[in-house]
């Protein structure tokens, strides 16, 4: 397929056939081997991001309605295509116009054992805003990566992607088993399970040492952390609320835990 440099003469397409085309459509839809593996991203603040973050881009899509950025690199290929065309394949209602194929990053559960890690564990979350907000907290607060266990919405689904405001991009995030998670203690990480209202045994936030090399567990909106979750902790933590409400949203919860092992550090 050829280059257009990000000329105004590239051809418009209108067919959705097109393999490009269908491999959007496919990465849009989550469809991994169709493709190709790539991931779909839309907007202009997400392809900014992207562009800053360093990201591999494939190929930038753009509605015949506005022009090519003049950021994107001449060596990546752009498409034009109809503006029919376009929102028939992205998700949004009012789209911008501006879509791309890009090679998400590979991580190691490793990478994220240097210094004193702080990390979350995001066992089970089913939504994707919730699981893009904790992204983004996890790389404001200084998180060294996130771990998504099996039965989790992907990182790449295209809310959590919009949720994370491209922190996702260079936030080590990277999906792990039990016994991936259980290994973390032989580096002496802590794992801490996030609970709400609970009896004797459960620490307060602010009371809880989060100083040292931890790992805080989130679990479902739902159901919570499962029974197997919970066994697995070493020990358990909560955030007191003076109002009457049983416990938090998943992503205010651990927006709230990372806050605070971020304020403990930098007093440290």
């Amino acid at each position: 397929m050829p280059l257009y440099e990000n000329s105004a003469v590239a051809p418009v397409i209108s067919s959705r056939t097109n393999s490009r085309v269908k491999q959007l459509r496919a990465a849009f839809a989550g469809h991994a081997r169709l493709s190709g593996g790539m991931v779909g991203i839309e907007g202009d603040h997400l392809l900014e991001e992207a562009l800053r973050s360093g990201m591999v881009l494939k190929t930038v899509f753009v509605s015949e309605q506005r022009e090519i950025p003049k950021a994107i690199p001449r060596s990546i290929e752009v498409l034009r295509l109809t503006n029919d065309l376009f929102k028939s394949i992205v998700e949004t209602q009012s789209p911008q116009g501006i879509a791309a194929l890009l090679v998400p990053p590979i991580h190691k559960i490793e990478a994220m054992l240097q210094g004193t890690p702080l990390i979350l564990i995001a066992a089970g979350l089913q939504d994707p805003g919730n699981l893009g907000t904790l992204v983004r907290s996890a790389e404001a607060f200084g998180a060294t990566g996130v771990l998504i266990t099996p039965g989790s919405v992907s990182p790449w689904n295209q809310k959590a992607l919009r949720a994370s405001v491209g922190s996702i991009f260079r936030t080590p995030v990277v999906a792990a088993t039990e016994d991936e998670i259980t290994a973390l203690k032989s580096h002496d990480i802590k794992l801490i399970a996030a609970v709400g209202r609970e009896p004797s045994g459960t620490v307060a936030a602010q009371e809880m040492n989060l100083t040292r090399p931890c790992a805080l567990m989130i679990g479902n909106e739902g159901a919570g952390l499962s029974a197997e979750w919970m066994k697995l902790a070493d020990e358990h933590v909560t955030i007191p609320c003076p109002g009457p409400v049983e416990s938090l949203n998943a992503a205010v919860a651990g927006s709230l835990l990372l806050y605070e092992a971020s304020r403990q550090r930098s007093q440290r």
